[in-house]
């Protein structure tokens, strides 16, 4: 079993480590798989939309991992689908204040993407030791869900040793933060803060980044990336931190972010992406509530559908049984037009196979978004 190292030898940080996370479930998983041999595993194909393998082409070429697009329709678990996201999708910026490095970037998988690609399904096949995994802690934050997943992944990683996940770091009886991930692979020890975020684009000077807020409006990606450089990536150096590190590694630690997430434009005009964004990014719209009624009027036989906020990674795939009839959509915009909060909406389409693909997804924010 791949364990997170540390653990057993730093007892002085066990009060700490302990609490933290553990491998629970790789040992099993590991025994299915066998942890050392190429995985082979049949590959289905089915028609996904264009657009997503479209949008990651360029991403996926240059760090010779799997193309999202091709995995995607031969993945059915919804978390499995949500684990290959989070692996495979691009970052929102490639141009950042600080530097960016994705967790697989030197592992055996960026090298050999067919057996990540076999990994992912032959897990989807048997999805208990992921689900397992999650239902181990709660998670009630997208932005925890997406760590877990990402966590997972690098326990199982061949050739990557996750030394700690989620460390708090403390000082006199104070949390100063919190650090993401530490692992070790032939490059050396990497500290990485993970984020995946949602921002809505304002149209008038949009190349700045405070044009950019989430749904919630109070979040914004300038703030985000300030509190990743100015905070969250220096807790390394934190006298605390090091204290606590030393007992993991002796190496020298290498800081650095990955961003990940959807960047969505306004309907009613033209939105030019925010400085340094990935050109391959992932993509939406947004729409007040007040201009939804025009909007639906164009076109009657488009089906839209709420998704759930847990559901917001992996682009949707949903059964015929759960689609929802107009009348029931209509009657859920009227209900919630007074709400505060912004609805993740995606656009479905029929596919051969029964279910409804997601084709695009869009913000319907309140009526006087983005009012505090």
């Amino acid at each position: 079993m791949k364990a997170v190292a540390g653990q057993e030898k730093h007892q002085s940080a066990e009060t700490y480590l302990a609490s933290v996370w553990c491998c629970a479930g790789t040992f099993e998983f590991n025994k299915l798989v066998g942890s050392d041999s190429p995985l082979q595993c049949g590959r289905r194909i089915m028609g996904e939309s264009w657009k997503w393998q479209q949008t990651n082409l360029g991403y996926a070429a240059c760090m010779n991992l799997p193309y999202l697009g091709d995995l995607l329709p031969s993945l059915m678990h919804p978390a499995v689908r949500d684990l290959a996201w989070a692996l495979l999708s691009p970052p929102l910026l490639s141009e950042a204040p600080a530097q960016q490095r994705h967790p697989l970037t030197v592992s055996r998988w960026a090298e050999h993407p067919e057996e990540l690609a076999d990994w992912l399904r032959l897990l989807d096949t048997q999805p208990g030791i992921l689900e397992a995994w999650l239902a181990q802690r709660s998670i009630r934050r997208l932005g925890l869900y997406y760590e877990r997943l990402w966590q997972f992944a690098l326990c199982q990683a061949p050739d990557v040793d996750l030394l700690v996940a989620n460390l708090p770091i403390r000082h006199g009886g104070h949390t100063l933060g919190e650090i993401d991930l530490l692992l070790r692979d032939r490059e050396g020890v990497h500290h990485l803060e993970l984020a995946v975020k949602f921002y809505l684009g304002l149209g008038d000077d949009s190349a700045r980044h405070d044009r950019w807020l989430g749904p919630g409006s109070h979040d914004r990606l300038d703030i985000k990336l300030r509190r990743l450089c100015d905070h969250q990536l220096r807790l390394p150096s934190v006298p605390a931190a090091q204290l606590l590190l030393s007992e993991l590694t002796s190496a020298p630690i290498n800081s650095a972010l990955w961003l990940g997430g959807y960047l969505f434009q306004p309907l009613a005009s033209a939105c030019s992406p925010p400085a340094g964004a990935n050109p391959q990014h992932l993509s939406g719209r947004w729409l007040r509530h007040l201009d939804w009624p025009t909007f639906a009027e164009s076109d009657h036989e488009t089906v839209w559908q709420p998704l759930p906020r847990h559901a917001w990674l992996a682009p949707a795939r949903v059964p015929w049984s759960a689609v929802w009839q107009r009348p029931d959509f209509d009657r859920w915009v009227i209900d919630v037009e007074g709400q505060r909060q912004a609805k993740m909406l995606v656009r479905l389409e029929e596919h051969a196979d029964g279910h409804w693909l997601e084709q695009e997804r869009l913000f319907l924010v309140p009526s006087t978004w983005p009012a505090r």
